[in-house]
């Protein structure tokens, strides 16, 4: 049975090396042969060990601990992108002996602000995680001016030089599009989000782009922007679906699963064959799509490897590995087609 209190002396004893290897192997500070490493780790699990934490953090004048902050959905939404995207950096930071300290999102956004200046300046986080990142967005300018390590999942401002991870949603939306086109449609809406949405204008842009290269005409009657939520979508599909039929859209884009939802249930209130007379393709694939009827065609977001690659990128920063021009990562959707845009 493993004793109480067993100290990093008594494991490297066991090892047969000097505590300082030990330290520095647990710590992830130093590379050793195999052999050494797994006696270091057969010693630190047979023995019993564990750091002090707190011992470590002030040696080293850092708390290994990462903020994050998000968004809250609405009480009657549930977000599985979010939950993929937590889970993959827990367990990436855990492996190098880092911890997320999560943090409550304000709508108000000096409150907000505030809370990201208390966490640096009581050096309670070595860095941050930023995600829902917008134009102009405060968290990115406080950093940057501050000089404090962070990534963030998504771009902003051109001339903002920062490291960050993306999914290029212009370029999902571009293979669905092609997608729906190669179906034998031409006359194809969209359910947007608002003009000032970054995330929205980068998506929608491979609509745009492929409707111009195909020579295809997008009339302002088929571009629907507001919330992305189901509630918008259906209601928007059920404005589009009343417009003459000469110039009545055969297909729709939204930018997000549950817009796409809602347009479903809309085209099949008004008895419309969803798939066969009625495309209908989504982004994201909420686990939920490929259940329903008919299973919608979306766009899957590579987001356990974000999650995995944002925690190796602020590492870099926070130790000092990145010192010349920031990173930046852009990751591709998988487009997955399902029986909503299948002409059968």
């Amino acid at each position: 049975m493993a004793k109480s209190h067993v100290t990093i002396k008594e494991v490297a004893a066991a090892a047969g090396v000097s505590y300082q290897t030990v330290s520095k192997v647990i710590n992830n500070q130093i590379q050793v042969s195999k052999d050494t490493e797994q006696r270091i780790w057969e010693a630190v699990n047979t023995l019993g060990y564990k750091p002090n934490y707190v011992a470590r953090s002030l040696r080293a004048q850092r708390s290994f601990t990462i903020g994050y902050s998000w968004p809250s959905s609405p009480d009657n939404q549930t977000n599985p992108i979010l939950d993929h995207f937590l889970q993959s950096m827990f367990v990436a930071a855990e492996a190098h002996g880092y911890y997320l300290l999560c943090f409550p999102y304000h709508e108000n956004y000096q409150r907000h602000l505030d809370t990201y200046n208390e966490l640096i300046d009581t050096g309670r986080v070595d860095g941050f995680v930023l995600s829902s990142i917008e134009y102009n967005d405060p968290r990115v300018l406080l950093l940057m001016d501050r000089k404090i390590p962070f990534v963030a999942f998504g771009r902003s401002n051109p001339e903002l030089s920062f490291s960050w991870i993306d999914v290029d949603g212009g370029q999902g939306i571009r293979q669905e599009m092609e997608h729906i086109i190669a179906q034998g449609h031409q006359k194809i809406g969209v359910l947007a989000w608002p003009e000032d949405s970054r995330v929205g204008n980068n998506r929608i842009s491979g609509y745009f782009d492929v409707m111009h290269e195909r020579g295809l005409e997008v009339k302002p009657e088929w571009i629907r922007r507001g919330q992305g939520c189901f509630d918008y979508g259906y209601q928007a599909t059920l404005e589009i679906l009343d417009l003459p039929k000469e110039i009545r859209p055969t297909a729709l884009i939204a930018m997000n699963d549950l817009m796409a939802v809602g347009a479903i249930q809309a085209a099949k209130s008004r008895g419309v064959a969803v798939g066969r007379d009625f495309a209908v393709g989504g982004f994201d694939d909420y686990p939920m799509t490929q259940y329903i009827d008919p299973p919608l065609t979306t766009l899957r977001q590579p987001i356990i490897e974000v999650g995995k690659q944002i925690i190796t990128m602020l590492l870099e920063v926070i130790n000092g590995e990145n010192n010349s021009e920031p990173r930046t990562i852009m990751l591709n959707p998988e487009l997955v087609i399902r029986g909503s845009t299948v002409r059968n």
